[in-house]
């Protein structure tokens, strides 16, 4: 079977069984993947709108190679939609509209779908007053960050996003969990190049990469985090049996992870991490928390040349010998994802729909 041909999920479904039968690779779409993964999130209880929009978070990060958001992700949606922990059909409602500040309840909804009800209100607003403040609270974030803010530097504005979630890490000098791995993202435009973008966690290893490392039987680096007993160790199990990750950089990570949960938590309304309990929901995986996000429309203060002045310090990058800018790993797996397809497990694919 044709992978091009593969337009609905009848097709993606007989196309992966095909593939598995014959222990054959397979390849897809970001658009194939999303259709299979939108089926997927209605099947678990999921309303349309949310569906497409957690499908395409999924099937965009592991077209860009983040394994740990990607399909990884998706058992642990189902799971959680499955539970009363998240509303699948929440509609986030707009709860101040004022000026540079926009503030949205997601009802217990996932953090992307408020944000798209949010994005021309913040991109208005940024327009009009140079800057615009997003902050959502009762939101689930589950997914890559970087998503959330690559679209906004396309349109030639910078912006910053954090997001706080469960307890799983300690603060500097501590051994017990505290703060959320608490990821902020950051994307800048360039003139005729992608946007520069990094995101990356509070802690020294994300939970995600911790958790592959467990299942793929691997250490992880010293003071990735401490056993139940508040000890050092490269055993990812025992760091997720009862022990805490770490911040990076001790405690300039640990500060980091406070400004987040302030950003997120205190200045949302949300919960802070520790405040979060899903003890009565065994089955849930995301957290109850908040978002904080800030666009700059550069016009206002640098003016028209501030993308110039952007390449020049690109420049001095590569001439100190930094060659690889942040995001840039990102797009050239998705480069070669557009031409080749996404490599993916048929029978992983096969085994979603039978966790349904």
């Amino acid at each position: 079977m044709n992978p091009s041909s593969c337009d609905t999920y009848n097709a993606i479904v007989a196309y992966l069984e095909s593939c598995a039968a014959n222990d054959a690779p397979c390849h897809m779409s970001a658009e194939q993947l999303t259709s299979f993964l939108v089926e997927i999130f209605e099947r678990a209880g999921a309303a349309s709108h949310t569906a497409r929009i957690l499908a395409r978070t999924c099937a965009l990060a592991e077209q860009d190679g983040a394994k740990s958001h990607g399909l990884y992700r998706v058992p642990a949606y189902i799971a959680t939609l499955g539970t009363d922990w998240v509303d699948g059909a929440a509609a986030p409602e707009v709860v101040t509209s004022k000026g540079a500040t926009v503030v949205i309840d997601a009802r217990n909804g996932f953090a992307q779908c408020a944000l798209q009800v949010a994005r021309p209100l913040i991109e208005e607003r940024a327009r009009v007053y140079g800057v615009a403040t997003l902050l959502v609270r009762r939101s689930h974030h589950f997914g890559a960050l970087w998503l959330d803010v690559e679209p906004f530097a396309r349109q030639g504005f910078v912006a910053l996003t954090a997001v706080n979630s469960i307890s799983h890490m300690a603060p500097h000098s501590g051994s017990t969990p505290l703060y959320g791995t608490n990821p902020l993202a950051f994307a800048c435009p360039r003139s005729g190049h992608d946007p520069i973008v990094f995101d990356q966690a509070s802690s020294l290893m994300a939970k995600g990469d911790l958790q592959l490392a467990a299942l793929h039987g691997e250490q992880v680096p010293l003071g990735t985090g401490v056993d139940k007993h508040g000890k050092l160790t490269q055993d990812p199990h025992a760091i997720l049996a009862g022990g805490a990750l770490l911040p990076f950089g001790g405690h300039k990570g640990s500060s980091i992870a406070m400004m987040i949960e302030i950003l997120a938590a205190g200045l949302t309304g949300g919960a802070f991490s520790w405040e979060i309990d899903r003890s009565e929901y065994p089955d849930a995986h995301t957290s109850r928390a908040g978002q904080f996000l800030l666009c700059i429309d550069p016009s206002h203060s640098a003016g028209p040349g501030f993308t110039g002045r952007i390449e020049s310090l690109v420049q001095a990058l590569h001439d100190s010998g930094q060659q690889r800018l942040p995001g840039d790993r990102r797009y050239a797996i998705r480069k070669q994802a557009a031409t080749q397809g996404i490599a993916v497990s048929p029978q992983a694919m096969l085994d979603l729909i039978q966790a349904l």
